[in-house]
């Protein structure tokens, strides 16, 4: 009896190493196939991060937003090719084709769920993070934008040329463009111009077969489907071409706090009915969080937080919010005047007075575990359902709601324009957020709950049949795809909440340019299970 056990046991021992050895001879023949397919003029081995190498570990945590994704249990890359040149792109493609081999594909790693850098399946990452150029030309007010940069470099570099122009996307500086006009892009100036995405007028990259793809080469049907579709799921995007945007010389923000003991719900009601149908150069994001009670002592309260950006004067926002939003109480004191590229610092609550150039910088100003999800609202919350939100978040105290008002261009562009279908009929999206600082899987999972039940009491409130999400607040609780036969059926039920009724003209397209679903990860675009004409 004793004898077998031994023989099962070294058996097992035997079929493991035998496992491990062939699978670091497959690595190794990936990376001799890497190195094979280097060109004498852009060397791949410069470019190239193994778990031997001394540098590794910084590279791969050097853009890597979420903490929760950042643990000693957390999969690691087989290897990092933080690509140099397009050929370092077409050579890890090829090369991971022919050893089938998972690619993850990441710019400036701001992926909510990590999907961008982690894998349970043997993967390696490109990282775009040094293809970064941006090149501005004001006089045909145009951008070529690589898609390793960053969003405060593009806002910087544009404002460098031109003081009379801007770009809209999203008030992080440190999230990278590959990523964010992937999934279509939004920030405080989409009241006005729309989307990031609503303003790309081409493209670079390469597809499954290795080939370099523009606009007019890749065809309609492929440039809409990654301008919002979620470009890792068509091929490796190397850079877009934006048409950067008009904005005055001087814009006013302001930034104002009430609690619900000092009438915040009644401020509450009446954004509600004019955050979206007011001035479109307004945009009055409503955040909401809990703090100590001022009146109460011992007790918690809802803190409402009111910021604006306002494309002019304050002289003019002072008229607008007087005539439309008077319980707000906006004060000419709470106004401030600045430049555009100013206010991208006061969004990113840096101190008044910061230099401009922090915009340059990649370091965010602080990395926590973090948890989203998003909500789509169709009709003004009544009041009683606020003073049930308010209880409720008082109850879980930590998740916070972001309310980002619709309206304007967002309500003017059809929702088959680009893939992002969340248009006319959403007054708001809702964002919500959980931020702790303690490491490990019961911390984690204590966040993460609280936040899906302040996400499943808000189901009264918000769209319904789907109950859509928004693809850059990237939330696997909607459902992962594996990848296998069950693909697309798994691959349906978060993309209808993402991409509603776009999501199949996106799966004919992926499954015409990509039809092994060689680009793939949690929550890609699958292909049909059938080929369709």
């Amino acid at each position: 009896m004793l004898r077998s056990k031994m023989f099962a046991l070294l058996s097992v021992f035997l079929l493991s190493i035998s496992w491990e050895a062939t699978s670091d001879l497959d690595h190794e023949n990936f990376l001799h196939c890497l190195l094979n397919h280097s060109q004498p003029s852009y060397p791949i081995s410069t470019a190239i991060y193994t778990p031997n190498n001394e540098s590794y570990s910084s590279v791969l945590q050097s853009y890597i937003r979420n903490l929760r994704f950042n643990m000693s249990t957390t999969p690691k890359p087989l290897l990092i090719l933080t690509a140099l040149h397009e050929s370092h792109v077409q050579a890890a493609i090829s090369c991971a084709r022919e050893h089938n081999l998972q690619m993850k594909i990441r710019s400036g790693g701001h992926d909510y769920e990590g999907v961008s850098y982690v894998s349970d399946v043997p993967f390696f990452v490109l990282d775009m993070f040094n293809l970064r150029s941006i090149d501005v030309d004001v006089a045909s007010e145009t951008a070529w934008i690589q898609v390793g940069a960053t969003l405060g470099e593009v806002y910087y570099r544009v404002s460098e040329k031109s003081k009379a122009h801007g770009f809209p996307a999203g008030v992080c500086p440190t999230v990278g463009v590959g990523g964010h006009f992937g999934g279509g892009g939004y920030g405080n100036m989409m009241r006005k111009y729309g989307l990031s995405v609503d303003n790309i007028i081409d493209a670079k990259m390469v597809d499954v077969n290795g080939r370099l793809l523009d606009r007019k080469s890749m065809g309609e049907d492929l440039f809409w489907a990654i301008t919002g579709g979620g470009g890792s799921s068509f091929g490796v995007v190397l850079a877009y071409k934006i048409n950067i945007v008009r904005v005055p010389e001087v814009v006013t923000v302001f930034r104002v706090r009430r609690t619900v003991d000092q009438n915040a719900t009644d401020i509450v009601e009446q954004w509600q009915q004019v955050a979206y149908n007011i001035d479109d150069d307004l945009f009055i994001r409503l955040t909401m969080d809990v703090v100590n009670s001022t009146t109460r002592i011992g007790e918690k309260t809802v803190r409402t937080t009111f910021r604006a950006l306002f494309l002019g004067d304050s002289e003019r926002l002072l008229s607008i919010t007087n005539a439309s939003f008077p319980k707000l109480g906006l004060l000419r004191s709470d106004c401030i005047e600045m430049s555009w590229l100013e206010s991208v610092l006061f969004w990113t609550d840096f101190p008044l007075g910061t230099p401009t150039d922090a915009l340059l910088s990649r370091t965010p100003q602080s990395l926590v575990h973090l948890k989203r999800k998003s909500d789509y609202v169709q009709k003004p919350i009544p009041r009683d359902g606020l003073e049930g939100i308010w209880k409720k978040m008082i109850e879980l105290q930590v998740p916070q709601l972001t309310f980002n008002p619709y309206g304007g261009k967002m309500w003017e562009i059809p929702a088959t324009e680009r893939p992002f279908p969340h248009r006319a009929g959403n007054l708001w999206k809702i964002q919500y957020a959980t931020n702790w600082n303690e490491g490990g899987q019961e911390e984690a999972n204590y966040y993460i709950d609280l936040t899906r039940q302040l996400y499943s009491y808000m189901t009264p409130f918000v769209s319904k049949n789907p109950r859509q999400a928004f693809l850059n607040y990237r939330d696997l609780d909607l459902g992962i795809n594996h990848n296998g036969k069950e693909s697309y059926l798994e691959g349906r039920v978060y993309g209808i909440k993402y991409f509603q009724v776009n999501f199949n003209r996106l799966v004919k397209i992926k499954t015409k340019v990509d039809p092994g679903n060689f680009f793939r990860n949690e929550q890609s675009i699958p292909t049909f299970p059938y080929r369709k004409k």
